[in-house]
């Protein structure tokens, strides 16, 4: 079937490169979700496949590519592995979204361009904590950088930490206590760098999203990447930051995933009381014909988007309502599809041995992504009832 949201050659390329990609890691998925280890060998996958330095500029050896090439791609990639893509794209959207802002040193964005071409070396913002009130809402980081002889010491810890294993380089926001200002901060790993083994969760059990905690790290003052100014929306953050478009993505490819196993078990699994495949059946046509409801609807939300800011980039700045209304619709639908694809196959869904059993867990974490359901509700109520503008969510 014909993919309308293709638009020509070389996105055609990147989908089929993708498709390719996540057969691959699709081979060991189960086994990651099983034992909840971090799978290396996925990325060195998309390492030597080159997908780790798509969003890198051309002058630095990436491919440059644009948003809406990087949906098209980790759409296709969170059908093999949800957990992989989810990582992978924390990397994809750094890079693009500091090509685009440039707001970092070129010095150093550039050397961290090298390390990801060269090394395989992948990048994250850590930004979540624990108990230290939702920064996305305005609080202030519980992590502190102290202003010392030659550069900074950073103390706290970080929670929800994708890529905590495989990472070398981090950023991470702190509270630049002197100043009084927030911070981003380049953290190069070392033994004042502990990773505490925390993530055992139901779903996306391989992203490796563990605590980190800084005993007393120095950095030095290059370290310092940039100084949040008053006021000032943080770029990481979804103040109509369109790179989060990257997340509902992911989440429809694992809808994508589930819908097309649904579909192949209806042609292909006989019903002695109907004298035929299952896809004759009333019920199977019912939940299927609403699974494309949800699914293409879903599609032309996020494609739409993404075309937009491409076609109208002086507009990406107004979009924090939309993005997040697509992160809402998105992943609630996919929870949807999910689960009316497991009423397709039926109680066999619910075997550690069918898929479905694990697209439906990892589906469920689409809800926990910021901004949460209740934040976008409120955001649109006060918008429209009390005028509020716009407010600021974390990635």
């Amino acid at each position: 079937m014909t993919d309308i949201f293709i638009r020509n050659e070389r996105e055609q390329q990147l989908v089929d490169y993708a498709k390719k990609l996540a057969s691959e890691i699709g081979k060991t998925s189960a086994y990651y979700d099983k034992t909840g280890e971090f799978p290396f060998e996925h990325f060195k996958i998309l390492q030597d496949a080159g997908y780790l330095k798509l969003t890198i500029p051309k002058k630095y050896g990436g491919d440059e590519i644009s948003l809406y090439e990087m949906l098209l791609v980790q759409e296709q990639l969170a059908k093999g592995d949800a957990s992989t893509a989810l990582g992978v794209g924390w990397n994809l959207l750094t890079f693009l979204n500091v090509r685009e802002t440039k707001s970092w040193p070129e010095s150093v964005f550039a050397e961290l361009c090298r390390k990801t071409v060269e090394e395989g070396s992948l990048l994250n913002i850590i930004n979540t904590e624990r108990g230290k009130g939702n920064l996305s809402r305005g609080a202030t980081p519980g992590t502190i950088a102290k202003k010392v002889p030659g550069g900074y010491i950073i103390s706290g810890e970080k929670s929800y930490a994708s890529l905590a294993p495989i990472l070398k380089q981090f950023m991470t926001i702190a509270y630049l206590e002197d100043e009084g200002i927030t911070a981003e901060f380049l953290i190069t790993v070392n033994d004042r760098v502990e990773i505490k083994e925390t993530w055992d969760y139901l779903g996306m059990r391989a992203t490796g999203s563990h605590d980190i905690i800084f005993h007393d790290v120095f950095v030095p003052e290059e370290a310092l990447l940039y100084r949040q100014k008053p006021n000032e929306t943080n770029r990481f953050l979804a103040h109509g930051r369109v790179y989060s478009l990257e997340i509902p993505a992911v989440y429809l490819g694992i809808a994508g995933a589930a819908r097309d196993y649904a579909y192949e078990f209806a042609k292909n699994t006989y019903s002695h009381s109907l004298g035929n495949t299952i896809n004759h059946a009333a019920h199977v046509q019912q939940n299927a014909g609403e699974i494309e409801v949800l699914y293409h609807s879903s599609r032309r939300i996020l494609y739409s988007l993404a075309a937009q800011v491409e076609y109208e980039p002086e507009k990406r700045d107004l979009l924090a309502n939309e993005v997040n209304i697509a992160k809402y619709l998105i992943c609630n639908n996919a929870i949807e599809i999910v689960s009316k694809a497991m009423k397709i196959v039926g109680g066999r869904s619910l075997s550690k041995t069918n898929p479905l059993e694990r697209l439906f867990r990892d589906v469920q974490c689409g809800s926990y992504n910021p901004p949460l359901d209740d934040v976008v509700i409120s955001q649109l109520s006060k918008a429209v009832l009390f005028d509020v503008k716009q407010e600021v969510f974390q990635l």
